[in-house]
């Protein structure tokens, strides 16, 4: 297999339906190793997006821990949550809880907050019998392969993203804000460009305007940056739209997306970006002691489905401002 110029020392397998992987000998102290071989990982990632490296032997989330700072420096505590997830230490989580017969479609991870993790890491404790790969897809190839009448209007306006936070779906306001105090939230949202409104029950709805297509910070390529398709009310499951609609309303729904001037997205819009992202999707399975490095911005990740059990963790880091370089400017206070 062809290895990268970047990163002589490393021999990268290359293949056009795989993330790029690195095969080692377990060392005897893997986070030595990622010290010593850091700027050799980073590398690659910038270059091929993703890299998965298989022989880590990883085990004990303290071990997972070490790796994933000497990597990345401090990690990032997660701020405006979809769903709640378990910490295993300072901006170390567990992946996020989601049925494991539904698939998790191609996003990028936090592109809804004005900073945005650049680095995403996971590694493997526990593979899954079948399914389960964290599949990557190029974020600049999958902006070319769709249609530009679909694209130019959501680069002209940005996507909103509205939430109506409450106590049975997704995550709470203390999950998301780091805090119930209703003060601290609304200084919070003020300062994040996100419209609030606190319903007579107490609940909260948000709206935010984002940009869906940014320049990359260091390659410079334009990327479809968003979760336009992963939290539309499209790519749910029937009997779940179906579900939340009869609970919330289609106005209350826990998360939803719009265009940016508010207008409704139509389905086929939806199953069109499902539908390119599949096509340039990369998958490898997971094997235990797995480590995994994906450049957020310009590069999507899913979650396929899987039998068994699955135990993945997952860091973020590297905070970004992509709407710096997004031709829609700073985040709309509609």
């Amino acid at each position: 297999m062809p290895s990268s110029s970047l990163a002589a020392p490393l021999d990268v397998e290359l293949r056009p339906d795989r993330p790029a992987v690195l095969r080692v000998d377990p060392p005897a102290d893997p986070a030595a190793w990622a010290a010593e071989y850091r700027e050799a990982l980073r590398a690659q990632v910038t270059e091929h997006g993703a890299l998965l490296v298989r022989g880590l032997g990883l085990q004990e989330t303290d071990q997972v821990g070490a790796v994933f700072a000497r990597l990345a420096g401090d990690l990032l505590p997660e701020r405006e949550a979809f769903a709640p997830r378990e910490a295993h230490g300072p901006g170390l989580y567990s992946s996020t809880p989601w049925p494991a017969n539904q698939p998790m479609c191609m996003h990028h991870e936090l592109s809804y907050p004005l900073q945005v993790p650049g680095l995403l890491l996971f590694a493997c404790l526990t593979a899954p019998e079948e399914g389960g790969a964290t599949a990557v897809a190029d974020a600049a190839d999958v902006l070319a392969a769709l249609p530009a009448e679909l694209t130019e209007r959501f680069e002209q306006e940005g996507w909103l993203l509205t939430r109506t936070y409450n106590e049975e779906i997704g995550a709470s306001l203390a999950e998301s804000f780091g805090t119930e105090d209703r003060d601290a939230i609304e200084r919070y949202c003020r300062a994040n460009a996100i419209d609030f409104t606190w319903q007579p029950d107490g609940s909260l709805h948000t709206e935010q305007r984002r940009c869906a297509v940014v320049r990359h910070p260091v390659t410079g390529k334009r990327c479809w940056f968003n979760q336009i398709a992963f939290l539309n009310e499209w790519t749910l499951a029937p009997e779940v739209r179906e579900y939340l609609v009869d609970e919330y309303g289609a106005d209350g729904l826990p998360f939803n997306t719009r265009y940016g001037d508010g207008g409704a997205i139509p389905e086929d819009v939806v199953q069109r970006l499902n539908e390119t992202y599949e096509e340039h999707t990369r998958r490898e399975p997971w094997q235990a002691g797995d480590l995994m490095l994906v450049d957020n911005i310009g590069t999507a990740h899913s979650r396929e489905p899987f039998t068994g059990d699955r135990r993945i963790l997952v860091g973020m880091a590297e905070p970004r401002r992509p709407a710096d370089s997004c031709p829609t400017g700073e985040a709309s206070r509609r």
